[in-house]
This record gives C-alpha cells, structure tokens and sequence, in this order.
C-alpha cells in the first residue's frame, strides 16, 4: 500500500470516527452532566496519550520542555473549549449543536484578522455572511425573521466554543512542540483543573450505569485520543493538504444519520438548510486558499 493510500485511509477513519461523536455526546449527557463527561473523557484520554507518548520515546521531551505554553493552552483546551461544547450538546439537538461546531474554521479567518494582521478577502466576507446566515438558520430553526431564539444559552454555548478553538489555534501558530507532545502537556494541565471544579462544583466522581460510562469512554478514547492520531498521520504523510482536509465535508450528513438512527433525533428542515449554508460557506473559503490548520475540531 502506497504512503499517499495510507494517509487517505487514515483520515477517513479519523473522519468516521469524528461523525460518531455527537451521538456518543448525546448519549453520555443522557446520563451525566457536562462537567462530569468532560473529566471521564479528559482522564481516558491523558492515559491513552501518556502510553503513545512513551512508547514514542517522547517522554523526555514532554517532562522538559513546553510546559509554559502549556500552562495556558490546557487551559483553553481541553478544559474551556470542551466544556462549553458539551454544555451546548446538553441543551441543543445534538443536529444543531454539530452544525454550529462546524463555524470554528470562519471564526478563525475572522479572530486572524486582529491577532495576527491578515486581512479578509472578498471571499471570506462572502464566506462568513454565507455560512453565519447558516447559523441564524439553525438558531432559529428556520423562523429566521424571529429573533427569539429557540434556545439562546445552548446557541451562545456553541458559539463561544468555535471562539475558543479558533484562538486556540490562532495563539498555537508559532507553537514549537510537537502535536502528540502538546495534547498530552494540554491534558496533564488541563484533568487537575477538572477534578477540582468536578469536586468543589460538581457532585464529584459518581457511577451512572455502563451506558453512560461506556459513552464517555468512547468520547475521551476515540474523539480526542484515536481520531487525533489518526488524522496526524494522514496530515503528515499526504502529498497534498487539501485531499484529507476536504474530507471533512464527509462528517457532517453522517452525523446527522446516526443522530437520528441511534439517539432518535428527527432531523429538522432547519438543520439541513443551515449545515448545507455552513458548509457552502466553509467551501467558498478553503476554494480560494490552502485549508486553515488540520485539527480535530469539526465534531
């Protein structure tokens, strides 16, 4: 099997894997709150990148170096980005909430323009009027001249985690660590933050059945940990960014599927016009440039 064959293969199954994970949210969030899958999932898959990490022979480097980059960047991810998205998924249809997701990369191209002096083109102010009309869309679940939204929390939720993941990527532009390196630094920072809000927040660690528990798993084990590594490779190893970066378009219609298929999600009107809008916006915008940096974040 060619280089160029194993890099697609591997981010399709990092493809796969992400449009499993909204269901897996809804499923896990049936059973325990945000704060509680966030620390069963950050915890499952510190372990699992504490194991590549040494077998890399990257131990060393990860104890020495990076750790003030780390300091805030754990911070930020995992702890605020997911936490504000998995509060989102508790309170949205998990249609909406991964549609919304899907804004991170527009929101990028637009934080770019402050933080690091680049400017917008005539494509990307398209791109964002196309892709946010999207958002009002799905907001206001298709009652798009009524400003009163269907769930105002949930949308601002979604909404300030694309924000968090764009500046996360942004402030990481000139980050010298390597990736396996850095989400394994992030997470060691990030878990102790965790456990503490889970304990003087939360109603600490409890049990909630294997359903919940088998969810959350999942979450932490193949969202963050093995999709991860598998689209790494795939980035690494292909000829040409934008064949696995495109792939991403795939994740969306199956997530809607298996909403629909395994949590029983009727798939609103709403949600098809406003993804295919978001999409459509996401498009017109890696149309014109080399995609924004390959990460795991259209879940």
């Amino acid at each position: 099997m060619t280089q160029e064959r194993q890099a697609m293969l591997c981010g399709l199954g990092a493809v796969a894997l992400w449009s499993t994970v909204a269901t897996a949210f809804k499923v896990a969030l049936g059973y325990m709150s945000p704060l509680e899958l966030m620390w069963l999932a950050a915890l499952v898959s510190w372990a699992l990148m504490s194991v590549l990490v040494a077998r890399r022979g990257l131990l060393g480097e990860a104890l020495h170096r990076g750790w003030r980059t780390a300091a805030w960047a754990g911070l930020m991810n995992p702890v605020a980005y997911y936490l504000l998205l998995f509060g989102a998924y508790d309170r949205l249809p998990g249609q909406e909430a991964m549609a919304l997701n899907y804004t991170w990369a527009l929101a990028m191209a637009l934080l770019a323009v402050p933080i690091l002096g680049q400017r917008l083109t005539h494509i990307d102010i398209a791109a964002g009027l196309i892709a946010y009309a999207g958002v009002w869309v799905i907001a206001t679940r298709g009652a798009v001249f009524d400003v009163a939204f269907a769930d105002p929390l949930g949308v601002t939720l979604a909404l300030a985690s694309t924000l968090i993941w764009a500046l996360y990527w942004l402030f990481n532009a000139r980050d010298r660590r390597s990736p396996l390196v850095a989400q394994w630094q992030n997470f060691s920072v990030g878990l102790p933050v965790l456990t503490l809000l889970l304990v003087t927040l939360g109603p600490g660690v409890q049990w909630h059945g294997w359903t919940g528990f088998t969810a959350g798993i999942y979450v932490g084990l193949f969202e963050m940990g093995v999709a991860f590594v598998l689209w790494q490779f795939a980035v690494q190893r292909i000829s040409r960014t934008a064949r696995v970066a495109n792939l991403i378009f795939l994740s969306p219609p199956v997530s809607l599927l298996l909403l629909f298929l395994i949590v029983g999600e009727p798939i609103m009107a709403s949600t098809l016009v406003g993804l295919v809008l978001i999409l459509g916006g996401l498009g017109l915008q890696q149309w014109q440039k080399t995609p924004l940096p390959a990460t795991q974040e259209s879940n």
